[in-house]
């Protein structure tokens, strides 16, 4: 064997070495799939939870927490950090803040109230919430808006959560200010957005108005009037002790009545 060609035979096989071995160490890993990537950043309950009873909240507002089980409540929705969320009728924002915590810093929430509930107790509402506010949470905006105003508002949000106070927009407004309110939020949220609705049990013949209560079936109807798809619901908040012939309010049911949360989502376009 020539001299000449020992040398191409030994620089040959050099680079063949070289070669497996870049394909051995030095090649990067595939990039991990994006929906993989979100999975791994979206909380657990338990994550969330923690950060609640852990978060600069009032020890009143952390003892709601047994009876309203917010985390397990915004895991059922799928509310995750950076959305941008509404709270509407959020009167003195005990779930703007809970909504803030979940969102995080990348996320905002809109702390909304109509003219009833601002009108309520000579206006102690609003004081509360802006007292709630203040300068520490920093992505709430508190928002004082009818349903017309909302829904002309221009904002889109990728959520929104109606908490115990359908039934006063049903019953302290009117049937038709309810569905202006449903309808509203239809305009305001993403396409693909999602509504959830938490109320008190409301029997089929019991004076709901009164009791402060609503039928789960009449706010399935006036959601999906308003165009939104009832995408599934929990009885986590569900008390079978209550048989809804109380006021939401009276002694030893109080914050331990029977309640419904429903999710409804805005269709894709």
């Amino acid at each position: 064997m020539s001299h000449n060609k020992l040398i191409l035979i030994l620089a040959g096989s050099a680079l063949l070495l070289t070669a497996c071995g870049q394909s051995e160490t030095d090649t990067p890993a595939p990039a991990e799939p994006a929906a993989a990537v979100e999975a791994t950043a979206m909380p657990s309950m338990m994550d969330l939870g923690a950060a609640l009873a852990t978060a600069d909240r009032s020890d009143e507002d952390k003892a709601r927490d047994a009876g309203r089980k917010p985390a397990e409540v915004l895991e059922f929705l799928g509310i995750v950090p950076g959305m941008n969320v509404v709270d509407l009728m959020a009167a003195g924002g005990w779930y703007s803040e809970v909504l803030s915590i979940a969102v995080g810093e990348g996320g905002s929430v809109d702390a909304q109230n109509s003219p009833l509930i601002l009108s309520f107790r000579d206006g102690a509402y609003g004081v509360a919430l802006s007292e709630r506010i203040g300068d520490r949470l920093r992505n709430v905006t508190r928002v004082d808006s009818n349903w017309a105003e909302l829904g002309a508002s221009g904002a889109q949000y990728d959520a929104a959560l109606s908490a115990l106070n359908i039934h006063d927009a049903y019953y302290l407004e009117s049937p038709e200010a309810a569905a202006q309110m449903l309808a509203s939020v239809y305009t305001v949220l993403k396409p693909g957005g999602v509504m959830g609705i938490i109320d008190h049990v409301g029997a089929a013949d019991g004076d709901n108005g009164s009791l402060h209560r609503i039928e789960k079936a009449l706010v399935v109807k006036l959601a999906t009037a308003a165009g939104f798809m009832l995408e599934g619901e929990s009885d986590i908040l569900a008390n079978g002790e209550d048989d809804h012939t109380q006021g939401v309010f009276s002694e030893g049911i109080r914050g331990q009545t029977d309640r419904f949360l429903l999710s409804f989502r805005k269709p894709a376009m």
